[in-house]
């Protein structure tokens, strides 16, 4: 993204100490850091400015949103969190690990901006999300989030009765062709590579899903929009939309000094470990949204950093007590 055109206006970094450092800036971090600033907690957001919903015209899915373009949603997210005394700042942070705790024990986190500039906060919320890794197909990259979509309840109702083709993936896409079947009557399966036994090839048969074993070469255009695939035989296979499930990669770059646990997930891609309302095995850090369940959706990864952010005041709220009994000193000895 140009240096000339930031995608929002960025906040002054806090000085001192603060309750909570919240890197990302999605639908994740904004929610948590709402409901740390609605509890009279200082919260700082650091937000790269690279959304992964960015190419996608709109959300859909999201009661009450549905249709809402994702950049206006940030859009507001920030507001509301500035509203409470939350801070937004622009930046990409390239070092967060443990700091010396206070005198009374707490813990301390440093988290380093490309820039040079650094924060102290008491508690981390990771939120940065996730990439998506398209197949190496020539073409295909340019028209993600319009006609190559990846998700039924994000895209489906957009691209019903199109000629849609599944690029498949993995064993995975083989449950993605149900779920586009029930948009479109012309939909043609492209294994890619991928292995089909012949029991989903029957199921296919039987619901009308065509199945193409030449791999695709590359996406042909027409005037800009896709117009199908050319195989690796020369055919040209005209279809409207692609349906792809790529890899999803987590954006950790950064976090490594955190040490924080990281999970597989077969056919799908890697992920952060993480427990109830997100907390991790590293004291101090919470985990929201894409960057530990790979599958939500913005309606999801709003509602896991709520949760994660109301446990983070909750732990706060303990060591503030913890810090007020410390600086009390020793009870008095009681009178017999």
């Amino acid at each position: 993204m140009p240096e000339t055109t930031p995608p929002f206006t960025s906040d002054e970094l806090a000085e001192g100490t603060i309750d909570t450092v919240v890197v990302g800036g999605g639908a994740a971090g904004l929610n948590g850091a709402l409901i740390l600033a609605r509890s009279r907690r200082s919260v700082v957001v650091i937000d790269s400015g690279y959304p992964r919903n960015a190419p996608a015209e709109a959300v859909h899915g999201l009661l009450a949103l549905d249709g809402t373009p994702p950049s206006e949603i940030l859009r507001s997210g920030r507001e509301h969190v500035r509203h409470y005394g939350g801070r937004i700042v622009l930046g990409e942070v390239v070092a967060a690990e443990p700091a010396a705790p206070s005198a009374d024990g707490d813990l301390r986190f440093t988290v380093t901006l490309a820039d040079g500039r650094s924060i102290t906060a008491r508690r981390i919320l990771v939120a940065t999300g996730l990439t998506d890794v398209l197949p190496d197909v020539p073409g295909l990259a340019e028209h993600w989030g319009h006609s190559v979509v990846h998700c039924p309840y994000c895209h489906g109702w957009e691209v019903r009765d199109e000629p849609i083709g599944i690029l498949a993936t993995g064993p995975v896409s083989i449950a993605h062709a149900y779920l586009y079947r029930q948009l479109t009557e012309d939909l043609t399966y492209f294994t890619h590579g991928t292995d089909l036994d012949e029991d989903n090839r029957a199921r296919f048969a039987a619901r009308g899903i065509r199945v193409i074993d030449t791999p695709v070469a590359e996406v042909v255009n027409d005037d800009g929009a896709l117009a199908g695939v050319r195989l690796a035989d020369g055919q040209v296979v005209a279809r409207r939309v692609l349906a792809v499930l790529a890899q999803l990669q987590i954006r950790a770059q950064g976090l490594e000094g955190l040490h924080l646990p990281v999970q597989d997930l077969p056919n799908k891609g890697r992920s952060f470990a993480s427990g109830t309302a997100g907390i991790t095995e590293v004291p101090g850090v919470w985990v929201a949204g894409n960057a530990t369940d790979l599958t939500a959706q913005v309606g999801a990864s709003a509602a896991a950093g709520a949760l994660a952010g109301a446990d983070i005041n909750r732990m706060l709220a303990i060591a503030d007590t913890d810090a007020a009994l410390h600086a009390a000193g020793p009870s008095p000895t009681p009178h017999v």
